[in-house]
Parts: C-alpha cells; structure tokens; sequence
C-alpha cells in the first residue's frame, strides 16, 4: 500500500475512534450528534458536532484534516487532544504533517512540515 492510502487510513481510523469514543467534551451527548465525514474523492476529512443546547441549535466542525500533495494538513481542531501527535502514533511522520491552522510564518518555529 503507498503512504498516502496508509495516511488515509490512519486518518480515518482516528476520527471514527473519536466519534465512538464522545471524547469531544458536550456535557450533555444524548443533546449532540457526532458526525464523521470522509470525501476520499478530494482528501477533506471532518469530525462534526450537531445538537440543541436549550433553545440553541449547535453545528461545529471539531477537526478538519486535509490531504494535499502527499502531506497531511490539520486545517482545524477545536479539541483538547493534540490531533498532530496522535497521527504520529499512529505512524505519519512529523515531516508530514502540516499544522495549517497556524499562520505560514509560525510554521517553522514548529517541529512539523512548513508546506
């Protein structure tokens, strides 16, 4: 199998954890949905949430991951688990990994990929 079917795999087999797991902090999880949704077509990879709190309907997007060019991009995380260091775990090298939710001029002060 080639990298990047090992990298979608890997992301795959995270977010769905996560989703069965309720790890992503909603006080109330019968009030929430978590959603997981894979466009393997255009690489995007999203971990939603959706419910009512009171009278407030609730939609987020937790994490967003993006693979472009070969290289995993962590467009979005709005968790308190560390989603770069969980992908390394799970075998993507930091050389891999683009942190694309901080600006490009912070990138190379990480020990992640810059592009």
């Amino acid at each position: 199998m080639d990298r990047v079917a090992d990298y979608r795999r890997y992301i795959q087999d995270f977010l769905t954890n996560l989703s069965q797991a309720k790890m992503l902090g909603a006080d109330k999880a019968d009030e929430f949905e978590t959603q997981v949704i894979f466009d393997m077509k255009n690489d995007h990879y999203q971990l939603l949430h959706l419910g009512w709190k009171e009278q407030t309907r609730t939609f987020g997007v937790s994490i967003h991951i993006d693979i472009k060019n070969g290289k995993v991009w962590i467009q979005r995380n709005s968790t308190d688990i560390d989603v770069a260091h969980e992908l390394v775990e799970k075998g993507i090298p930091k050389s891999d990994i683009v942190l694309g939710l901080q600006s490009p001029s912070m990138r190379k002060y990480t020990e992640f990929a810059v592009i």
